[in-house]
């Protein structure tokens, strides 16, 4: 196969297809969802390709059949039927307040309304908004379609100012309420964006917007999966080791096949080096924040449980751990359990991209010195790889002295129990090892276990506050936590970590080596 042009940022269909892009055919889920419905809702994160899937809608119904040829819609749709389309998209900018919400409304109807040459005039934003699709069907004598990017942008943008969130949320629902009171007018319906707002508190009653976001079908709708990877982008895979791109960068699951995010994938193919591309688009400023205000255990993230309707509840007055993390792609589905009437997900890092970023994210949090924490982890990895306990100690203890005490004195999140665990846990992560935290054992559950360098690292955290001093070590011993691991035949590390809330460092540090069976 010749090789193309990587189609970095193009989310325009007709310039990758007339340009000599490689293109994933996504067609085949368009006309599904054409044949299928009517409208329909979906949410995925950033950079996952929903501005082009909407371009490619657009191009479809708009009838551009040069740009499909020898696509699996082909040979599969009416050419002849052409059909007026309405794009919205929020994805440009920042907007502050309601009136700069209405104003960007206003200009996006005026846009539609010159382009498909039809006056809709009105004294509301949602009269306009009414006019303009009941213009376009009357002239056209085809029912429109109704095209929405980031949908809920407005309001994440502003999600540290519920006040204003809630304007804003208040100001798209009084534009999406319009689509709803138009049924008879419209073709088709289809809305993106990164969260998943209630439909009560957002689409005012558009129960019949089906949502596509943990449809098994569709899972791969946006994404590139293994398939896609080994057939379209043959030719860029010379000189790279499969099994660590899929161990970098594949992974994101809605219930059905595993997709890539495909701006990593392209990234990679062009500088050739494995870096966390996607996750440096967007530094989660706000959801570090947000789980260090709250004293998240970040131990948690590879193993949450969640429910379909917690994961549901996400509006301005709400937002949990689990959702947020979920939805803005930190955390991707793991499995599903039906218990009664309730279906319970389990949640865990999608990639070795993701883990490691984001617990170097937390840990800066954390640390309150995004300086010291990057100073940190190289100095780890040293101590890790000459299997050097005496340095480790000093290491650890030199952690969390490095943690500045006005920073104590102002977050109470230094004082919660779970505060140093997460500090040391997100510490290792950020190096992308092998790591399980609260490892099961028949006696109870390990803190934290690191397979490394022909070792396996045994590590009981303990607050001496809350408990005697001197029972970490004795713990993994009383437990048996080394005995699941003994088969593997390799040297085992007990490690007992203890440390005093009151006096701000670790007091207690024991070790044990299980030589090689």
């Amino acid at each position: 196969m010749p090789r193309q042009q990587l189609p970095i940022g193009i989310q325009t269909f007709s310039e990758i297809r007339e340009d000599d892009y490689y293109y994933v055919d996504k067609t085949g889920f368009a006309l599904r969802l054409i044949e299928e419905g009517k409208y329909y809702f979906l949410s995925r994160p950033r950079r996952f390709g929903k501005s082009l899937f909407l371009d490619t809608l657009a191009e479809l119904f708009g009838g551009h059949q040069a740009v499909f040829k020898g696509l699996e819609v082909d040979d599969q749709w009416d050419w002849s039927h052409t059909y007026p389309v309405i794009r919205l998209s929020f994805a440009d900018g920042v907007l502050g307040d309601r009136a700069e919400l209405d104003a960007k409304i206003g200009e996006l109807l005026d846009e539609n309304a010159a382009r498909l040459q039809v006056e809709a005039s009105s004294a509301t934003l949602s009269g306009r908004f009414r006019h303009l699709i009941r213009a376009l069907h009357d002239q056209s004598g085809e029912r429109v379609v109704i095209l929405v990017d980031e949908y809920d942008k407005p309001i994440l943008d502003n999600l540290r100012d519920p006040a204003t969130a809630r304007a804003m949320r208040d100001g798209l629902r009084n534009l999406y309420s319009v689509i709803k009171d138009s049924d008879a007018h419209i073709r088709f319906a289809f809305l993106t964006g990164v969260s998943k707002f209630s439909k009560v508190s957002l689409f005012s009653g558009l129960n019949n917007l089906f949502d596509l976001t943990v449809s098994p079908s569709y899972s791969a709708i946006c994404g590139y999966t293994q398939a896609d990877l080994d057939r379209v982008f043959a030719p860029e895979l010379e000189g790279l080791d499969r099994e660590q791109i899929r161990a970098w960068y594949n992974g994101y699951n809605w219930t059905g096949e595993a997709v890539y995010n495909p701006f990593d994938l392209l990234l990679l193919f062009r500088e050739r080096i494995f870096h966390p591309w996607w996750f440096e688009t967007g530094t989660p400023t706000f959801l570090v924040d947000l789980l260090t205000q709250r004293g998240f255990f970040t131990p948690r993230l590879e193993r949450l449980q969640a429910t379909e309707a917690l994961l549901s509840a996400f509006d301005v007055e709400h937002i949990s751990n689990e959702a947020l993390l979920w939805q803005t792609g930190y955390l991707t589905f793991t499995g599903s359990r039906q218990m009664g009437a309730r279906l319970q997900y389990s949640l865990g890092y999608p990639n070795l991209e993701v883990e490691s970023s984001l617990n170097d994210a937390l840990l800066k949090g954390l640390m309150g010195d995004p300086s010291i924490a990057e100073g940190v982890i190289s100095r780890l990895y040293d101590v890790l790889l000459a299997s050097d306990l005496d340095a480790l100690r000093q290491h650890i203890q030199s952690l969390f002295d490095a943690i500045p005490h006005q920073w104590h004195d102002g977050h109470p999140i230094a004082r919660y129990e779970g505060f140093y665990a997460s500090v040391f846990y997100s510490h290792l992560a950020a190096l992308g090892l092998d790591l399980a935290a609260e490892d099961a054992s028949s006696l109870g559950r390990l803190d934290l276990r690191l397979r490394f360098n022909g070792q396996l690292w045994l590590f009981e955290f303990k607050v001496v506050e809350l408990e005697p001093e001197g029972q970490a070590l004795q713990q993994i011993k009383d437990r048996g936590y080394a005995d699941k691991y003994r088969a593997e035949g390799l040297p085992i590390l007990l490690i007992g970590i203890e440390f005093s809330r009151e006096r701000r460092t670790l007091v207690g540090f024991e070790t044990e080596i299980i030589a090689r069976t």
